[in-house]
């Protein structure tokens, strides 16, 4: 029986070929498109230390079974976990169009109808699963970059956080668990030399961290996150995103991200904390 077993779903364009292949390459056995009610046979039949399984709405009316087919695993005493990939539904219409596929729900409508019967087939999965990921705004190389940080420490006994910075105007992450306003600090943005520079540069990372109850805010913060991420962990969710904004997404949010996820790393815990800074929204000014 597998030591682990991955449940892949989301919604149809969002990027679930593309994380299936990245998880293939780290040494998963993928099994794409599969009947959810062959799940607990599969499991029970491999000796795979790690299976990632493919389900969605391909499968059609089989994919009813998904909501059974999980209580088995659980009666089965089957521990896993589910990634959900989503995306805008404005993504995912330019995705298709591209592709000129049609999607798997539209029939004989539109695209967008495909898209709004999927949302209504999947909405209990996306709310019970470990891991939300937004692909929107990611390239493939973006998306299996983020799966490879995801999935390098699973053997891990710790939480790894995603600290995301981002900006307002471009709308607050989608599969964000908790959100920092970045806004009560002062601007970079109206200072001239700093304008065209982002919060990875040291001298607007310094600019923004010496600013008035920026240092007690950060501090504050991650000792905050260190007490709920012990409760996260005993009920079984590993991995947090932390969305961190500013106005543009290119100053402020960046530099409290990158700091946030440098004081996590560097906490003493019983468990461990891996933290990284990912940033959504620079360079789309």
């Amino acid at each position: 029986m597998s030591n682990e077993l991955l449940l892949l779903t989301g919604m149809s364009g969002a990027g679930r070929s593309t994380v299936a292949h990245a998880l293939e390459d780290s040494g998963w056995y993928v099994v794409d498109n599969l009947p959810p009610a062959l799940l607990l046979g599969l499991v029970q039949a491999s000796d795979s230390p790690r299976i990632a399984v493919v389900v969605d709405v391909r499968t059609g009316k089989y994919f009813d079974d998904l909501s059974s087919s999980i209580k088995e695993l659980r009666g089965a005493g089957i521990n896993y976990r589910m990634l959900f990939l989503d995306a805008s539904d404005q993504a995912l219409v330019q995705r298709f169009e591209s592709t000129r596929r049609p999607h798997p729900l539209q029939g004989n409508g539109r695209i967008v109808d495909g898209i709004i019967k999927e949302r209504a087939r999947l909405e209990e999965f996306r709310a019970d699963a470990d891991q939300v990921i937004d692909t929107s705004n990611l390239n493939v190389h973006q998306l299996e970059k983020r799966i490879n940080e995801f999935f390098k420490s699973d053997g891990a006994s710790g939480v790894r956080i995603n600290v995301l910075s981002f900006g307002y105007k471009y709308g607050i992450p989608v599969d964000s668990d908790l959100v920092l306003d970045c806004r009560f600090i002062p601007n970079p943005h109206w200072i001239p030399e700093l304008r065209p520079k982002n919060g990875q540069n040291s001298e607007v990372s310094q600019y923004v961290l010496s600013q008035d109850g920026v240092s007690d805010t950060i501090s504050n913060y991650a000792a905050l996150l260190k007490k709920m991420s012990s409760g996260y962990l005993r009920e079984g969710k590993k991995y947090i995103t932390l969305a961190v904004g500013c106005t543009g997404g290119k100053h402020r949010s960046v530099a409290i991200a990158e700091e946030l996820a440098k004081q996590l790393s560097a906490m003493n815990n019983d468990f461990e904390i891996e933290a990284h800074a990912v940033h959504r929204d620079v360079g789309r000014e």
